[in-house]
C-alpha cells in the first residue's frame, strides 16, 4: 500500500468542513511593530473579538491530593523514630544529633523511594499529574534529597563522635570501615551528589543528552547500593510499624517500575510494530519522520503528547529521544518533527523506510483536553511547533497561533498551519527576526501581546519552545492576570 503524507490523507470529512465566518481573509502574516496603529502592529485579518465573561475558576484537584498523599507519607516515615524512640532518649547533645541525623535518613529514604516512583514512567502517573509537574517535583525533591542525605551523614558521624569522644572525620572513617555496607553507602552518596552536580543547568547543557542520560540513569544504583546500609543498620526501618510500611512502598515503586519501563513498553510495540515509513525535509535542519505501523487507530495518543523514540540504526539503538508529535494521531500514521541539533538527530535524517522502533508512550498533559475556557492561545518558539502543530487540529475556533522564528525560512509547517486556520477558523501570527529586532523585542511585553491578542486573560495558553521564550512569556502573561489553571506548559524539559 502506497504511503499517504499529510498532503494525500485527510481526517473525517467534518473536521476539514470549510467555516462560513471570515471566508477568504489571510490566515497567516508574518507581524511587525507599527507604533502608529492602535494595537501597535501592522497585519491584516478582522480584529479579535474580546470576550467580557471573567476569567474560569478551574481547581488542580489531583495535584493537591498528589501532594498531601506525598506529605502524609513523608510524616508516616518520621513519625516512625518517634514510636521507636523511649521519652527521654534525647537527654544531651550527642543524642539530639542522632536523633537529627536518623529524621533526616528516615525523609531521605523516603524521598529516593519516591524519586525512583516518579522515574517509573508509568502511565497513570503521567495521566493524574502530569509530565511537568512530575519533571518539577523529580527537581526539587532531588536538591532536598541531596541535602538531606548529606545532613544525615553529618549529624550521625557528628553524635557517634561526641558519644566515642573522638574527632569527626576519625569517626567518619571508622563508621565506614567498620559498619556493615558503609562502603556501599558511601559509593551510593558519591553518585547522588555526582547526578545532582550535572542536572545543574549549566553544566547540563554542557554535555551531549545521551552521556548525561546515560549518567541519570545510575540513580537506580543508589538505592541498590543504599539498601544494605539501610537494612543493616536503620535503627528505625524495623518495628511494628515500620515492617508495613517499609516493604509496602518498596513494592509499590519496583510494581511501578516493572509496569512502566517493562510491561507497558513491551505491550504497546507487540500491539503497533512501529517502523520509519518516510522521512522528509522541512526546513532549515528540520525533517518530519513518518512512522508507519499496526493498529494505530487504538494508540492511546493525542495531539500535544510526546513520545520516547529508540530507532534501531547501526549508531543509534542504544539510545531514545523524547519527540512530540507534530500531527494529531490517525490511522495511517504518525508524525515527528526533529530539528538536528547533535550527531544522533542529524543521522536520523539518514534513516531509510523500514528502520524498526521501539516507542514508550505516550506522555504528558499537554492536550486540549486539558483546556479550562472557550478560546486558545498556542505560542511557539523554534521546534517547540511542533506539538502546536499538532494541538491547532484539536482546538476551537477563534484559536491564535504565534509562531517566533528568527529567519523566514525557519518557519516550518508554514501552509499547514494556514490551511488549518482557514478550516479551523483560527489565526496564525509569525514574528520573525533576531532578539533585538523591535517586534520580537516587543512581543512579550504587556502592549505587545495585548496588541496581538486583547482577550489574552481569558484564553488558555499554550506555550513551548526553548526556556529563554517560554521564561518570557510566562511572566508576561502572569502580569497580565493570566491565572495559572490555564497556562499550560511544554518547554522542553523532556
Amino acid at each position: 500500500m502506497a504511503f499517504q503524507t499529510f498532503e494525500d490523507q485527510r481526517p473525517a470529512p467534518g473536521f476539514w468542513d470549510e467555516p462560513e465566518l471570515n471566508r477568504g481573509v489571510p490566515r497567516g502574516d508574518i507581524v511587525v511593530e507599527d507604533p502608529d496603529t492602535t494595537s501597535g502592529w501592522q497585519s491584516s485579518g478582522p480584529p479579535v473579538a474580546v470576550d467580557d465573561r471573567p476569567p474560569a475558576e478551574a481547581t488542580s484537584g489531583n495535584r493537591l491530593f498528589t501532594i498531601l498523599l506525598f506529605f502524609s507519607g513523608l510524616a508516616t516515615s518520621l513519625s516512625l523514630w518517634l514510636f521507636e524512640t523511649e521519652a527521654g532518649a534525647v537527654n544531651d547533645t550527642a543524642t539530639l544529633m542522632m536523633a537529627i541525623g536518623r529524621l533526616t535518613g528516615l525523609a531521605g529514604g523516603y524521598v529516593l523511594f519516591i524519586q525512583l516512583l516518579m522515574m517509573s514512567r508509568v502511565s497513570f502517573l503521567e495521566e493524574w499529574v502530569g509530565a511537568r509537574d512530575l519533571l518539577r517535583w523529580h527537581r526539587w525533591l532531588g536538591t532536598s534529597l541531596v541535602l538531606l542525605i548529606g545532613a544525615h551523614a553529618v549529624f550521625i558521624t557528628y553524635g557517634y563522635a561526641l558519644t566515642a569522644g573522638t574527632g569527626v572525620v576519625d569517626q567518619g572513617i571508622s563508621i565506614i570501615t567498620t559498619l556493615p555496607d558503609m562502603i556501599s553507602a558511601t559509593v551510593a552518596t558519591g553518585i547522588l551528589v555526582f547526578i545532582s552536580l550535572i542536572s545543574i543547568r549549566a553544566a547540563r547543557t554542557k554535555m551531549p543528552y545521551e552521556l548525561w542520560h546515560l549518567i541519570h540513569l545510575t540513580g537506580y544504583l543508589v538505592l541498590v547500593l543504599g539498601y544494605g546500609h539501610q537494612v543493616a543498620t536503620g535503627a528505625n526501618l524495623s518495628g511494628r510499624f515500620a515492617d508495613i510500611f517499609w516493604p509496602g512502598l518498596g513494592a509499590l515503586v519496583i510494581a511501578a517500575l516493572v509496569w512502566g519501563r517493562l510491561i507497558e513498553p513491551l505491550w504497546l510495540n507487540l500491539r503497533h510494530r512501529f517502523e520509519v515509513a518516510e522521512v522528509v525535509g522541512e526546513g532549515a535542519n528540520t525533517f518530519s519522520i513518518y512512522i508507519d505501523g499496526n493498529r494505530l487507530d487504538k494508540l492511546p495518543a493525542r495531539a500535544g503528547q510526546f513520545m520516547r523514540w529508540r530507532f534501531f540504526t547501526a549508531n543509534g539503538w542504544w539510545q531514545s529521544h523524547p519527540f512530540s508529535l507534530s500531527a494529531a494521531p490517525n490511522s495511517q500514521w504518525l508524525r515527528l518533527t526533529v530539528t538536528a541539533v547533535g550527531g544522533h538527530t542529524l543521522r536520523l535524517a539518514q534513516m531509510r523506510p523500514g528502520t524498526r522502533i521501539w516507542a514508550e508512550g505516550p506522555f504528558g498533559t499537554f492536550t486540549a483536553q486539558r483546556r479550562t475556557r472557550r478560546r486558545a492561545l498556542l505560542i511557539a518558539g523554534g521546534s517547540g511547533i511542533a506539538p502546536i502543530r499538532a494541538l491547532l487540529e484539536d482546538m476551537p475556533p477563534d484559536t491564535i497561533v504565534i509562531y517566533r522564528a528568527s529567519r523566514p525560512d525557519e518557519l516550518v509547517f508554514r501552509e499547514e498551519l494556514e490551511d488549518l486556520a482557514e478550516r479551523r477558523d483560527a489565526w496564525v501570527r509569525y514574528i520573525v527576526g533576531s532578539r533585538n529586532d523591535p517586534g520580537p523585542r516587543r512581543l512579550f511585553t504587556p502592549n505587545g501581546l495585548l496588541g496581538l491578542v486583547p482577550d489574552v486573560n481569558r484564553r488558555d495558553v499554550y506555550l513551548c519552545g526553548p526556556p529563554g521564550l517560554v521564561t518570557a512569556a510566562v511572566a508576561t502573561l502572569k502580569g497580565l492576570d493570566v491565572p495559572d489553571s490555564q497556562l499550560h506548559l511544554d518547554p522542553f524539559e523532556f
